[in-house]
């Protein structure tokens, strides 16, 4: 058990586990964004920093299979930070908010030494989407393309420039894709630790491993901060699985299929690294 499983586990609650807590009809979740930890202002600039911190949350609300309704900001900023580097961060939130239909009921500022960022998002659901919800049999995929994130971060990490639409600044959030296919799925997530750490949790829920049925590169399996979703259906639901996710020109790798097997995670955690 690495140290965020560990600190995880001190709680004791059947609502921990998933990418939010399911209460009712409703869905919370949480993310933290954070200058020096998720992101560097060299890098991004305030209004780019401010939609990847509300896309990032976004994204679990669609994980489950909720439909995001409101955001509670908190924000941490330096002395240093100007008036229009305020703005900007406030067209970031305002315009992902207007764009997913989510309304800024309010949150918490105060005075920090860097830019750091936690949101929340309050969501409904009739159906959530759970990690615990995998059964031997199901197939496993992924959405969209995976590895150019990691790659991306390298390349800042050793001073270089990346595209303004890469993956790293411009998140694609797969909300028409589950929409359209959320009765034929049995499980999922968002892929935001990595495609192999994900599955780890997937597997370690539902209690499951997989019989892969192509080989995926560490390159593209450890690579964090990609957002696409990772599902699982009934065999039976896989051409329609298919028809759906063209509905929305959305690729769909299909990778494994759960069994009663172990299964190893062959990346090295994000978190608490030393």
């Amino acid at each position: 058990m690495n140290l965020e499983e560990y600190f995880i586990s001190l709680f004791d609650n059947k609502r921990i586990g998933n990418d939010g807590a399911v209460v009712g009809e409703y869905v919370y979740s949480k993310d933290a964004f954070f200058e020096n930890v998720h992101f560097k202002t060299a890098w991004m600039n305030h209004y780019q920093i401010a939609r990847k911190a509300m896309l990032i949350n976004i994204s679990d609300a669609i994980a489950m299979n909720a439909n995001p309704k409101y955001a509670l900001l908190s924000v941490a900023m330096p002395s240093s930070i100007s008036k229009k580097q305020m703005r900007d961060l406030a067209l970031g939130f305002r315009d992902v908010a207007k764009e997913f239909s989510v309304e800024i009921i309010g949150g918490d500022t105060i005075s920090s030494t860097k830019l750091d960022i936690t949101i929340t998002i309050i969501s409904k659901t009739k159906n959530p989407l759970l990690r615990n919800s995998v059964r031997k049999g199901d197939i496993i995929a992924f959405t969209g393309k995976l590895g150019n994130s990691a790659k991306d971060l390298k390349k800042l990490l050793n001073g270089g420039k990346i595209h303004l639409k890469s993956k790293f600044i411009n998140i694609k959030l797969r909300n028409k894709f589950i929409q359209n296919s959320s009765r034929y799925l049995s499980g999922g997530m968002d892929i935001s630790d990595g495609l192999f750490s994900d599955l780890e949790k997937l597997s370690k829920s539902s209690s499951i491993g997989y019989k892969f049925c192509k080989d995926i590169d560490n390159r593209v399996g450890c690579s964090g901060e990609e957002y696409e979703m990772l599902v699982s259906f009934f065999p039976r639901q896989r051409k329609a699985m298919i028809r759906r996710a063209k509905m929305s020109r959305t690729d769909l790798n299909i990778i494994a299929v759960a069994q009663r097997v172990g299964y190893t995670n062959r990346c090295k955690s994000h978190h608490f690294k030393r």
